[in-house]
């Protein structure tokens, strides 16, 4: 669990914006050439829970739901995700499902479905216990 001197100080929010912005043209490449299950694991990857800047969570958050939004095999997505990234992905299918957006929600649900069949429930319950590390 990340004590308080872990956490990112906002003066070095811009740094993450301006590294969020990187990793969305790359996501944004990605999904041209139709890869989008490497566009969420470039999402996933290097995301910034140890901030209290909005800022920075908020402009992640796009990146991670445009990648979202385009997951349509998810057989593919979840035989190629390492097991690494499923507690920070149901981090960010709440927040999704938070939005109160539709097609979001329903987006969210069917992943949410499939992460807890292969994670199990301690990835649920990780997720609501960690209340430090969230996105």
């Amino acid at each position: 669990m990340a004590g308080v001197d872990d956490f990112v100080e906002a003066d070095n929010a811009e740094a993450i914006i301006s590294r969020i912005e990187h990793k969305s043209r790359k996501i944004e490449s990605l999904l041209k050439q139709g890869r989008p299950v490497e566009s969420l694991k470039t999402a996933l990857e290097g995301s910034p829970p140890n901030t209290r800047d909005e800022r920075c969570k908020s402009a992640n958050w796009i990146v991670v739901h445009r990648a979202i939004m385009a997951i349509k095999d998810f057989d593919a997505l979840f035989s190629s995700l390492d097991p690494e990234y499923y507690d920070i992905l149901m981090k960010y299918l709440y927040r999704g499902l938070s939005t109160g957006d539709r097609p979001t929600c329903d987006q969210c649900l069917r992943i949410h479905e499939r992460l807890t069949e292969r994670a199990g429930l301690g990835c649920i319950l990780r997720t609501l216990a960690d209340t430090v590390n969230t996105v």
